[in-house]
């Protein structure tokens, strides 16, 4: 069965940086389109990067240019470069695979999510 696990999580000051990785296995949608949500205490799971089947990254507002979502098919992970990460990028993140090209709708499949915490 399909299998995402999240990884790179922890606690940071203000400014700095992290990498989340998602380790898949199962899952043969390497051309479908793969990303990352957030979900902070007392609110919404929201989108944070996906990557689409054709490559192409998008972001929330939120995080554009300080995030950046890459995949590494060879090695079957999906990756998210954090930088000058803030207070409110708080959140529980996980890593969710579609089963489209084009990141329509919701996620088919989820990771059980890594914690990060943003010290000001």
């Amino acid at each position: 069965q399909v299998q995402l696990v999240e990884s790179g999580g922890g606690s940071v000051q203000a400014g700095g940086s992290l990498r989340l990785s998602c380790a898949v296995s199962g899952y043969s949608g390497s051309s479908y389109c793969m990303g990352w949500f957030r979900q902070a205490p007392g609110k919404a799971r929201e989108r944070a990067a996906l990557i689409d089947g054709y490559g192409r990254p998008s972001y929330s507002d939120s995080v554009k240019g300080r995030f950046t979502v890459s995949k590494d098919n060879a090695k079957n992970t999906l990756y998210l470069q954090m930088n000058s990460l803030k207070p409110e990028d708080s959140a529980m993140y996980y890593c969710a695979a579609f089963l489209n090209r084009d990141c329509a709708a919701w996620p088919s499949y989820w990771g059980p999510g890594t914690q990060v915490a943003v010290s000001s």
